[in-house]
């Protein structure tokens, strides 16, 4: 009736703890709202968006007004003002013989590109940074599905370690007494207690780093949600993995030389150097702009007490031809032949590391199919020599050190698993990932297989 209860209390204590577990789908929630790379990601779109408008501008009309306000205070005259002097014998009050004049002026002025060869590809290098930045964003999300997973079945895989070692430890303890107890009563030697006390200490120690690991793999998680994660709603037990769809390599290579989004980002990159090729080379080309202006001068002060103010209009168009400029225009084309050149090896460079990740991916997928179909068939052939090994124990025909060694492997098997399981899971991510093709709802069947 106790063994029952505890049971019981056992039970809700476990239902409890996965009603309040949050899964992975939740988890990825909190990263999107909290994770400091994703948020720098989301800000450089946001940045690179502005490049057309900048790049646009460089065509468009641009107008100023500018002006200028001067004060010109002078005095020629040899006598000072009030002064009579005699001029041919006459008595002259001498007036004031200088100036003081206020000048206002102001000039409005339009400028328009008609032909500034230079301007119009910094428009189309400022259209393919924007697709750039595109890029780069969706590569971001990518990214934060994969780092959410890794981080989360990483958490799973500690626990299961934790957990395994903790029930290894419980069995090494009630083998440890059995030892004992049989040594006490004299049916077996020193041996088997040293043995079993060695196990013991073993796994003790494997115990603290497991601790420590799962400590460690729970910052990480931290470090995404920027939250404590609670606890994490763990994978079905016996769960059927899918293969991968479609079941041949080569789509999937075909996919990731043409759809990654780190080739998509070279090709924009490359495309963007032939424009820059044309951008220097247009150096040597004339400019032509229509340019307009309107003034008006506003003089008011006293010159022999005269004033006025002028006004003008011109509108016209303005050329300008290079000639010579020390060879800078020539030295900036070769530099960005040179740089074209770069861009087009890197653009190769990345089409065949994703091509070499879509396959690993892709053979890790079904290696981890067939390695998880493996060990649960060692999971119940280990089970089966662990009671065949205990019985033997019991009969005199097995000694201690059998079952240990029997449990050890029972555990092992059981972690490694887990972990195949999760490793599979992972692959078939960045498949999707290396192909171009992973999006949120890729989450949806992954997040399925947890327990609700």
């Amino acid at each position: 009736m106790q063994k029952s209860l505890i049971a019981m209390l056992l039970a809700s204590a476990f239902v409890s703890l996965n009603a309040h577990a949050i899964d992975l789908v939740q988890v990825y929630q909190q990263a999107l709202a909290n994770d400091a790379t994703f948020a720098s990601a989301r800000a450089t779109l946001a940045a690179g968006r502005e490049r057309v408008t900048q790049g646009r501008a460089g065509l468009l009309p641009t107008v100023g007004l500018s002006g200028a306000v001067t004060r010109d205070d002078s005095d020629f005259s040899p006598f000072n003002e009030g002064e009579t002097v005699v001029v041919g014998g006459v008595p002259t009050l001498v007036r004031a013989g200088g100036s003081n004049l206020t000048t206002n002026e102001y000039t409005l002025a339009l400028s328009q590109p008609l032909f500034r060869w230079d301007r119009w590809q910094t428009y189309e290098q400022s259209k393919l940074a924007q697709a750039i930045a595109e890029a780069q964003f969706a590569q971001a999300q990518q990214d934060l599905i994969t780092r959410v997973a890794q981080a989360y079945f990483d958490v799973l895989s500690a626990q299961d370690t934790l957990e395994s070692t903790r029930a290894q430890k419980s069995a090494v303890t009630e083998q440890l007494a059995s030892a004992k107890r049989n040594f006490e009563v004299g049916t077996q030697t020193i041996t088997d207690t040293h043995e079993a006390q060695a196990a013991y200490d073993l796994v003790v120690a494997q115990e603290f780093a497991a601790v420590n690991d799962l400590d460690n793999k729970r910052s990480a998680l931290q470090a995404i949600i920027g939250t404590e994660p609670g606890a994490l709603a763990p994978l079905q037990s016996g769960v059927t993995l899918a293969p991968p769809q479609p079941a041949l390599v080569d789509p999937w290579v075909s996919s990731a030389e043409s759809q990654n989004y780190g080739v998509t980002v070279s090709q924009l990159t490359l495309e963007s150097a032939k424009r820059d090729i044309k951008r220097n080379r247009a150096g040597h080309l004339p400019t032509l702009d229509l340019v307009a202006a309107s003034s008006r001068r506003d003089t008011g002060g006293r010159v022999q007490n005269s004033s006025g103010d002028s006004r003008s209009n011109s509108i016209g168009v303005q050329w300008s031809v290079p000639i010579f400029n020390g060879f800078a225009v020539t030295s900036r084309v070769r530099e960005s032949i040179a740089l074209e050149d770069r861009a087009r090896n890197d653009l190769e460079a990345t089409r065949r590391n994703a091509a070499l990740q879509a396959r690993q991916a892709f053979l890790g997928v079904n290696s981890g199919l067939a390695q998880v179909k493996a060990l649960q068939a060692a999971e119940v052939s280990s089970q089966s020599a662990l009671e065949s090994n205990k019985l033997g124990y019991q009969v005199g025909v097995r000694i201690n050190i059998d079952v240990l060694n029997a449990q050890r492997q029972l555990y092992s098997t059981r972690t490694d698993l887990a972990r195949a399981r999760y490793n599979t899971i992972l692959n078939g991510l960045r498949l999707k990932a290396a192909s171009g093709s992973l999006r949120e709802t890729d989450l949806l069947p992954v997040n399925n297989l947890l327990q609700k």
